[in-house]
């Protein structure tokens, strides 16, 4: 399993990750995506097995049970998780893969293979994330608000990660992700 490396994303609802990673792949297309399961429903546009694996709640619950998943949380009613097989399989043939994670996610991957990097994405400020969810115009008031609640959580919990960014200008988030894979991945 050590042979590849694992750099793990995280920001609260709006935080950018999507954005970023999707610039980092474009960037090195040699990288694999992490792709988790999840119970929630599909969005428009996206495929199952290349955003998400979209499981039942009761398959998703059955391979928790059978332990087949390296890490797995509820985020906003929803189950998301990643699945162990995959994972190590593509470590071991040396693969660097990307994991876009929620936070409490993103630190149970960090706590069962340390050498992974994990990334933070931080808004800019609360009324910036607030604007990004409301422009996403998938997201009723209400779950606009518990999304900002859960912010504040994640949030208090960034210091946890390896390196922070505040993602403000794209170009610039980028620029700081590249350094911080190279500074770490290139340690003797």
């Amino acid at each position: 399993m050590s042979n590849g490396r694992l750099i793990v994303f995280a920001a609260p609802a709006g935080g950018g990750k999507s954005t970023v990673i999707r610039r980092l792949r474009e960037a090195h297309p040699e990288w694999g995506f992490s792709v988790s399961a999840t119970t929630r429903a599909p969005r428009a546009g996206e495929a199952d097995g290349r955003e998400y694996c979209f499981l039942a709640r009761e398959e998703f619950a059955r391979r928790v049970a059978a332990g087949e998943f390296l890490e797995h949380e509820e985020v906003h009613g929803d189950l998301y998780g990643t699945l162990k097989a995959p994972t190590f399989e593509r470590l071991a043939r040396g693969e660097t893969l990307i994991f876009d994670l929620d936070v409490k996610g993103a630190l149970n991957v960090k706590a069962a293979y340390p050498e992974a990097l994990s990334i933070f994405l931080l808004p800019p400020s609360r009324d910036v994330l607030r604007q990004r969810l409301e422009g996403r115009k998938t997201e009723s008031r209400e779950s606009v608000e518990r999304r900002l609640v859960r912010a504040d959580m994640e949030l208090a919990l960034a210091p946890r990660f390896d390196v922070q960014i505040v993602n403000d200008d794209l170009e610039t988030t980028v620029a700081g992700v590249e350094k911080a894979i190279a500074a770490r991945f290139t340690r003797a």
